[in-house]
């Protein structure tokens, strides 16, 4: 798993994102295919869905690493392999604000788990329910906000500041609009999506139904959240891409969840994402608007430099 994660980032920093999505749709094709085949066909229980999901794993880590060779890109040879401490820091400074995204993502769930329990078990599970939905989209802006990245350092690294900044706010307009549809069109049919779950319980279909629409007011926010969050970490700035990260599922959350029922019991529950969202929103905003001034400093440097530069060459041709 930890092979196929770096073989397919790999690939998509090199440009060859095809490469990298058709690895990875093999493994979980695969894995769709076998489960209810060993689980059911060949009655293995939950030993089948083990199975089938260490096989597809690893079917998925070969393709990528013939994908990896087919490409155009850096071919994986294991005499090149060698420790580097400034590497594997600039690594670990990268990595970080995905550490802090996916793990306090667990312990945001864990909170949340155990303060809905203290309501009922209806709302536990219509809470669970309406994060698998929101998950869906939310994927696709991560997605869409991971293929933003390598624009960004490719420009980033090449010095072209105004291309940086010309691709965020084409990514904010373009996963904005996708969020609004989203947010709209799930608003008007909460009750259907959370029935597609559990539709012979009232009380799950009603929690799902309210607090879904209220995290979905909020929700096309996160598409200055995670574009911001992406730039911030791949120009390496990882203290603010760290803080983003953690925000939303973390910092934000954890003290929405300690506060909010407590005044307002399930209901407070409820609002305890959607205020999350707007607390980072709030964060994320001038963090990002002076990465953005910071851009625009450096092209004015830059064309600084230039006129100086060609001022010099036109005095040196007129001596000459």
């Amino acid at each position: 798993m930890c092979g196929s994660f770096v073989l397919n980032n790999q690939l998509r920093f090199q440009g060859n994102a095809l490469f990298g999505m058709v690895g990875i749709l093999c493994g979980a094709v695969l894995n769709i295919a076998l489960d209810p085949l060993l689980i059911f066909t060949f009655d293995l229980g939950v030993a089948g869905a083990a199975i089938a999901t260490a096989v597809s794993q690893t079917v998925s880590f070969f393709v990528l690493l013939v994908m990896s060779g087919l490409s155009d890109g850096i071919k994986m040879r294991l005499k090149n392999i060698t420790l580097s401490s400034r590497l594997l820091l600039e690594i670990v400074r990268g990595g970080i604000p995905s550490l802090c995204r996916q793990g306090l993502a667990s312990v945001g769930g864990i909170f949340l788990n155990n303060v809905a329990g203290n309501y009922s078990d209806a709302m536990v599970a219509a809470y669970a329910i309406v994060q698998r939905i929101m998950m869906f989209a939310f994927s696709a802006v991560i997605g869409f906000g991971q293929g933003f990245q390598p624009v960004c350092g490719f420009n980033y690294g090449a010095g072209k500041w105004q291309r940086v900044k010309k691709a965020f706010w084409f990514c904010v307009r373009f996963s904005g609009i996708f969020l609004v549809v989203f947010s709209v069109v799930a608003f008007v049919f909460a009750p259907q999506a959370v029935g597609i779950f559990q539709d012979n319980d009232a009380e799950v279909l009603r929690w799902g139904t309210v607090c879904m629409r209220y995290q979905l007011v909020t929700f096309p926010l996160m598409s200055w959240i995670v574009m911001s969050n992406m730039m911030t970490q791949t120009i390496g700035k990882a203290g603010k891409a760290s803080f983003l990260a953690m925000s939303r599922q973390g910092l934000m959350l954890v003290p929405m969840l300690l506060v909010l029922p407590k005044l307002f019991a399930e209901t407070g529950l409820a609002l305890c994402q959607p205020v999350s969202d707007l607390l980072t929103f709030a964060c994320a905003v001038p963090l990002q608007i002076s990465e953005l001034k910071e851009l625009d400093r450096k092209t004015r440097e830059d064309e600084s430099d230039a006129r100086t530069i060609g001022t010099d060459v036109t005095a040196q041709d007129n001596s000459l």
